[in-house]
C-alpha cells in the first residue's frame, strides 16, 4: 500500500505528525458543469449543489447539473451575495452591499428543500470589513471579513485589515486572526473571498480571481494564520464549498467564472 492509497483518517494522521509527506499536496478536477450563473460562489450538499450570483441562487442536481429551482433576492434589495454553506438543510449565505461604504453584512438564510428564505442575522456596519464567507466547526462559526486596496479601501483600511473571526453559536465574538504579508500580497487588490475547513482540520481559503486554494491554520501562538502551502487549482478564487458528505475523499466545489463552470475537484 502507498501513501496515496492510505485510508483518508490515516493520511490525516500520518500529516498531523509528518508534515513533509503533505507537502505533494495536489486538487485535481473530478468533474465540471456549465452554468451561465457561476459568477460569485458554489455551496454543496448530498444530492445537489447551488450557484450563488449576487442577488439569485439556483439549485442543481450533483448527478447532471440540471436545474432545478431558484431563488432571486432582487425585489427583495439582495445585490450581492458572496457565498454560502449548507447545514442540516439550511443554506447560509454570506450577504454584503460591496462596493458601497460604509460596509454593512448579514447572512442569509435559506431552506434548501423549498429554496424559500427563512431567515437573517444583521451585522449592519460590520467592525471587522465585508463578509465574504462562512463556514461551521466544532459547533462554532468561522467567517471571513474582506478588506480591499484602491478606491475600494475603507476608512483607509487596506487588505491587510482582512480577517477570519470565530464566533459561538450565538454569534459573540470569540477570536479573531489576521493572514500573514505574503497572502495579503496574493488577495491585493482584492480579498479573501472564499474559506472552507476540510476534513483534515485545514482551513482552505481563495483570493478573488487566481487559480490558487491557499491552505492555512491555527497558530499555536500570536494572531496570525500560518500559511500551510499554496496549491494550484482548477477553481479560480471566488466562493469554495467542502463536499462534507463525499465518503473517504476530500471533495471541493468552487467555480471559474470566466467560463461559467462549477468545479469539482479532489484535494489529495
Amino acid at each position: 500500500m502507498t501513501l496515496r492509497n492510505l485510508p483518508f483518517f490515516l493520511w490525516c494522521a500520518l500529516c498531523s505528525f509528518f508534515p513533509a509527506i503533505c507537502l505533494s499536496q495536489t486538487i485535481k478536477e473530478v468533474r465540471s458543469f456549465q452554468v451561465t450563473e457561476a459568477k460569485q460562489a458554489v455551496a454543496v450538499d448530498e444530492d445537489h449543489f447551488y450557484v450563488i450570483n449576487n442577488s439569485t441562487i439556483t439549485k442543481h442536481s450533483k448527478r447532471d447539473g440540471r436545474q432545478i429551482a431558484v431563488w432571486d433576492g432582487s425585489k427583495e434589495g439582495i445585490k450581492h451575495l458572496n457565498s454560502g454553506v449548507v447545514i442540516k438543510g439550511k443554506m447560509y449565505c454570506a450577504n454584503t452591499n460591496y462596493p458601497e461604504i460604509p460596509m454593512a453584512s448579514s447572512i442569509e438564510i435559506f431552506d434548501v428543500n423549498s429554496m424559500q428564505h427563512i431567515g437573517n442575522h444583521s451585522f449592519g456596519i460590520a467592525e471587522h470589513g465585508s463578509l465574504t464567507w462562512i463556514d461551521q466547526k466544532d459547533g462554532f462559526w468561522w467567517s471571513g471579513f474582506a478588506h480591499y486596496a484602491g478606491k475600494e479601501a475603507s476608512e483607509g483600511r487596506d487588505v491587510r485589515w482582512t480577517s477570519v473571526v470565530k464566533y459561538d453559536s450565538e454569534w459573540r465574538q470569540l477570536e479573531s486572526w489576521v493572514f500573514p504579508q505574503q497572502i495579503v500580497d496574493l488577495f491585493t487588490p482584492k480579498s479573501n473571498s472564499g474559506g472552507a475547513w476540510g476534513k483534515d482540520g485545514q482551513l482552505y481559503c481563495t483570493g478573488h480571481d487566481q487559480p490558487e486554494i491557499y491552505v492555512m491554520r491555527l497558530p499555536k501562538s500570536g494572531f496570525t494564520l500560518e500559511h500551510v502551502r499554496t496549491l494550484p487549482a482548477p477553481v479560480h478564487g471566488q466562493g469554495i464549498a467542502m463536499d462534507h458528505w463525499a465518503t473517504g475523499k476530500q471533495i471541493i466545489y468552487g467555480i471559474n467564472r470566466a467560463e461559467n463552470k462549477v468545479i469539482s475537484a479532489e484535494i489529495k
